[in-house]
């Protein structure tokens, strides 16, 4: 069983989407999640069964989450899985306390950015109590990073016996190369709008980048827009900087645009950096989580230092003014994706974390003929 709180677009979801295909072919295989979106219609196309969630949201509810685990915990003994695999952190306190009480044999939990890490004061340090408790209720900790890892160790959520890095990946044959060659550049960025996404500082950057000859885009949607349009109405940027909204024509628009940019507070493994990589697009980003470990410095991008609109304005121009930069390090980016970054090791990877898992708890995986009559 793989949980996930919402089948909306997210990292997240594109992580879980993609190990579908090859989980279907070697188990039987059952995706939870609250809502619609294009998890749902991967999981139709993979060929696995979907349940909707009612109860498990987003928002701390005390009362909802205490229904979220009464409604996994009937749905865990309904199914009896071998597997629970958890993604995203409600589904993950949520489901592993479930997977626990319901004797689940193997309870797997993959990171996509420590909550703890996502927040300051009070919040981090209950979200880190939480991960702390969540500790012995894990089987095995996947980390999309090693700077995940690292940071989970550090802070007494999971230890590296019993924990393993697996980082994102991206179907790369799926995005074509973006080669432009006109008078505006034009800018993407992708995510949620909400914490720790920082689109704010973004549109502050474009600001900052005075009269060069470009366009941003920011496609997603989430709770922050109002604050987004406020300030890009603010700093009069409306004719330069575009909100899109949720859209599911992402790899187009990456083909379309010439250089992404991730200004994010804190991550995993962004799977939309793999995205904007596996188009030929020069990366800018913050360096914070994982990021480090997708984009190299100078060579297939640029970091800089979260929260610095000066540093992300100078980054930007010096990819506005310089073709010969943008093709060069985009070029390198696709290169890297290619040889580090695609989906083939990712889903072996997992695979093999999952039958060794059952291994050692004495399971095995029924045959495919069998699993096809039970269906």
């Amino acid at each position: 069983m793989l949980l996930i709180t919402l089948a909306e677009v997210g990292g997240a979801q594109s992580y879980v989407a993609s190990l579908l295909p090859a989980l279907a072919e070697r188990y039987e295989v059952v995706l939870a999640a609250h809502g619609e979106g294009p998890l749902r219609d991967a999981a139709t196309l993979a060929g696995v069964r979907f349940v909707p969630l009612q109860h498990v949201r987003r928002p701390i509810r005390p009362w909802r989450d205490l229904a979220g685990f009464v409604e996994l915990s009937r749905l865990l003994r309904r199914e009896r899985p071998q597997i629970l695999h958890a993604s995203s952190s409600k589904a993950g306190v949520l489901g592993r306390l479930a997977g626990a009480a319901t004797r689940v044999p193997i309870r797997l939990f993959t990171v996509h950015g420590w909550a703890f890490s996502a927040y300051s004061g009070i919040p981090s340090r209950l979200y880190r109590l939480v991960d702390r408790l969540m500790k012995p209720m894990t089987s095995v900790t996947i980390c999309v990073s090693e700077r995940e890892l690292a940071d989970g160790v550090e802070a007494g959520v999971c230890d590296v016996r019993r924990s393993v890095v697996i980082r994102n990946a991206v179907d790369v044959s799926a995005f074509s190369r973006s080669v432009q060659d006109r008078a505006t550049l034009r800018l993407i960025a992708v995510g949620r709008l909400k914490a720790p996404k920082d689109f704010l500082t973004l549109v502050r950057a474009c600001r900052a980048l005075g009269e060069e000859s470009f366009e941003a885009v920011i496609v997603g949607e989430g709770p922050d827009r109002p604050e987004v349009e406020a300030e890009i109405r603010r700093l009069e940027v409306e004719g330069r900087v575009q909100l899109m909204g949720e859209r599911f024509d992402v790899p187009a628009l990456l083909a379309d645009s010439d250089v992404f940019v991730l200004s994010s507070r804190s991550e995993g493994l962004p799977v939309a950096v793999l995205e904007a990589m596996a188009a030929g697009l020069p990366v800018v980003a913050s360096n914070v989580g994982g990021v480090a470990e997708l984009v190299v410095d100078g060579e297939t991008g640029i970091l800089v230092p979260a929260a610095d609109v000066e540093a992300l304005g100078a980054a930007l121009r010096r990819l506005v003014v310089d073709r010969q930069l943008r093709r060069r390090l985009g070029a390198a980016g696709r290169a890297r994706a290619e040889a580090l970054f695609d989906l083939p090791d990712f889903r072996q990877a997992h695979v093999g974390l999952y039958d060794e898992q059952l291994a050692l708890a004495g399971r095995v995986p029924k045959p495919p003929v069998e699993r096809a009559k039970r269906r």
